[in-house]
């Protein structure tokens, strides 16, 4: 079962070839997925210039570490940040209970035409 390290590349090195730092661990395996990530090396690296990958983007947005960058270049004050962040959790946890019952309620109704026929 694999377990992806979320790294700091130099965008000419090859895919699989040495990297400069890594910033991070994705396991897909557990549920729910286990993401972690050291902030203050990714906000170090995104102030170098750094672009996250499609993959890596998705991954940073689920942490909501790309809506703290966000108000961070912005020029919120630290305790406006951690008030969003608070707030982007609770909507994000909302978020993540309506999808659940949106997955029961469909496996009742296939159950449901199965058990029908």
């Amino acid at each position: 079962m694999p377990i992806y390290k979320i790294i700091a590349a130099d965008s000419r090195s090859p895919r699989d070839g040495r990297f400069i730092e890594a910033v991070g661990l994705y396991n897909p395996n557990v549920n729910p997925m286990q993401i972690d990530l050291k902030e203050e090396k990714v906000f170090r690296w995104f102030k170098n210039g750094a672009v996250p990958t499609d993959t890596v983007r998705s991954l940073l947005r689920k942490k909501g570490i790309l809506h703290k960058w966000h108000l961070m270049k912005k020029g919120f004050s630290i305790p406006e940040i951690e008030e969003s962040m608070q707030k982007w959790q609770i909507l994000q946890s909302e978020k993540l209970a309506k999808e659940e019952t949106k997955k029961l309620e469909k496996k009742k109704k296939s159950s449901s035409k199965k058990s029908a026929e």
